[in-house]
């Protein structure tokens, strides 16, 4: 709640200072567009398996930075002089993946333990996000803007366990974009996406019922995006 309260005040921030930037024309920025972008992803993965023994819970966590290309189509609603809405879609390809590894004993440790280890993992790709983002125009072809999306990804499960739901959270994000007279666009981005956890669970073949797989995924990331508003 308090980081939609913190949304909600820099979007009224925004639209407050539209009304200081009388010179700035929202039309050079309004209209259909589309969009490629380079990202360095930093995905954050922190897990735990229960083997439903004495041994308890054991943590497993995994940091992985990587470059990730996606797509990105949208529209831009201008609402005053300088003011302005831009919804749209993004989709990034790219995958990060958790292991867990139980070993003889029953217990659960990093994945490069191969005692006889019976491996599962979690494995998260193709990102998706729908946003809104209120936009300021600093001038005829920079502007200024704060974002929020609903993001997805799918979720996929190694080993003998049940199938988790896929991923779905919430996207935060600042920028700017800068449209050239030719409608050549540059945005560059920093945010962070907060999913919700997932899990799994045995099915009761290979792996008991008893023993139960989660993790916790948090994404941050810096973007660079070239495209065309038509």
């Amino acid at each position: 709640m308090n980081k939609i309260v913190k949304m909600l005040c820099a979007a009224c921030a925004l639209a407050m200072l539209s009304f200081g930037v009388a010179k700035a024309d929202s039309s050079n920025f309004a209209g259909p567009y589309v969009g490629a972008s380079v990202s360095g992803y930093g995905i954050q993965l922190s897990g735990s398996a229960d083997l439903g023994t004495d041994e308890g819970v054991t943590d497993v966590s995994l940091g992985q930075v990587a470059p990730v290309t996606g797509l990105e189509v949208g529209y831009v609603l201008p609402v005053g002089s300088a003011f302005l809405i831009d919804i749209g879609a993004t989709y990034y390809s790219g995958a990060a993946k958790l292991d867990f590894a139980n070993d003889a004993g029953n217990t659960a440790s990093a994945a490069t333990n191969t005692l006889g280890a019976k491996k599962v993992s979690f494995t998260i790709d193709d990102l998706v996000t729908a946003y809104i983002a209120p936009t300021l125009a600093l001038s005829d072809t920079s502007s200024l803007y704060v974002k929020v999306g609903v993001s997805e990804a799918d979720v996929q499960v190694s080993g003998d366990l049940t199938a988790p739901a896929n991923l779905s959270g919430t996207t935060w994000a600042v920028g700017t974009r800068t449209v050239l007279d030719s409608g050549i666009f540059i945005r560059t981005e920093a945010g962070y996406t907060d999913y919700n956890g997932i899990g799994a669970a045995g099915k009761g073949t290979s792996i008991s019922t008893l023993n139960k797989y989660s993790a916790d995924p948090t994404v941050a990331f810096g973007a660079v995006s070239l495209g065309f508003r038509f």
